[in-house]
C-alpha cells in the first residue's frame, strides 16, 4: 500500500487557512473597525490589543504550515524530479511563501512599533488620558507622531501583502491537487520523455 501524507496535507492546509483567514479578518476587520472606537487615542490601543493576542496564534499557524508543507514536499520528491511541470508549481509557491514571511515578518517590525509608541505616550500622560491619537489603527491624526503615522502608512499597504501571497499560495495549492489527477501525472512524465509535448 502506498504512503500517504493525510495528516501533514491537511495541517499544511490547516496552517495556511489560518495564516490567510487571519491576515484578512485583522486588516478588515481589527483594523477596519478602530474608527467604531470613541476616543482617538484608544483607537491604535485597541487594534494593538487584538493583534497582540493573535501573534501567538498566527505563529503557530505558520510554523504548522511551514513544517508540513516539508513533510509533503519529502513525500512528493520523485514527482518533482519526474513529472513535468510539478517542479515549477513547488518553485512559485515557496517563492509566494517566501514573500508572505517577508510580508509577516514586516508587519510585525511595523506593528511592534506602534505598540511601543502606544506604550510610550500612555506612560508620559496622566492616567486614562494617554494613548496615540489616530482616526483608526492605521490612518493617523494631524497629532499623530510622524515616525508613527509613517509606520501606519506603511502598515496600510503590507496589511494587504499577507493575504495576497498566502492566498496566492492557496491557489498554488489547488495547482498541485490537479497535478496530481492520474491524467496530468501521465502527461507530466510525457513532457519529461517527449519535451514539447
Amino acid at each position: 500500500m502506498a504512503e500517504t501524507n493525510t495528516v501533514a496535507r491537511a495541517l499544511h492546509d490547516i496552517g495556511l487557512a489560518g495564516w490567510f483567514g487571519g491576515s484578512l479578518m485583522g486588516s478588515v476587520g481589527l483594523n477596519g473597525a478602530g474608527d467604531e472606537v470613541a476616543d482617538p487615542k484608544d483607537r491604535v490601543r485597541v487594534a494593538n490589543a487584538g493583534w497582540a493576542r493573535w501573534t501567538p496564534v498566527n505563529l503557530v499557524f505558520i510554523v504548522v504550515h511551514l513544517l508540513a508543507g516539508l513533510q509533503v514536499t519529502r513525500g512528493n520528491k520523485d514527482r518533482l524530479g519526474v513529472q513535468g511541470g510539478v517542479a515549477t508549481a513547488a518553485a512559485v509557491k515557496l517563492a509566494f511563501t517566501v514573500a508572505a514571511l517577508a510580508a509577516t515578518a514586516y508587519a510585525r517590525l511595523l506593528g511592534q512599533k506602534l505598540m511601543d509608541a502606544d506604550a510610550d505616550a500612555a506612560r508620559h500622560t496622566p492616567a486614562n488620558e494617554g494613548g496615540i491619537e489616530a482616526q483608526d489603527a492605521l490612518t493617523p491624526s494631524a497629532s499623530t507622531p510622524e515616525d508613527v503615522a509613517s509606520a501606519q502608512r506603511q502598515l496600510r499597504i503590507v496589511q494587504w501583502a499577507i493575504p495576497f501571497f498566502t492566498g496566492a499560495t492557496l491557489w498554488l495549492n489547488a495547482i498541485q491537487g490537479e497535478q496530481q489527477r492520474p491524467q496530468a501525472v501521465a502527461e507530466g512524465l510525457l513532457q519529461r520523455v517527449i519535451p514539447g509535448k
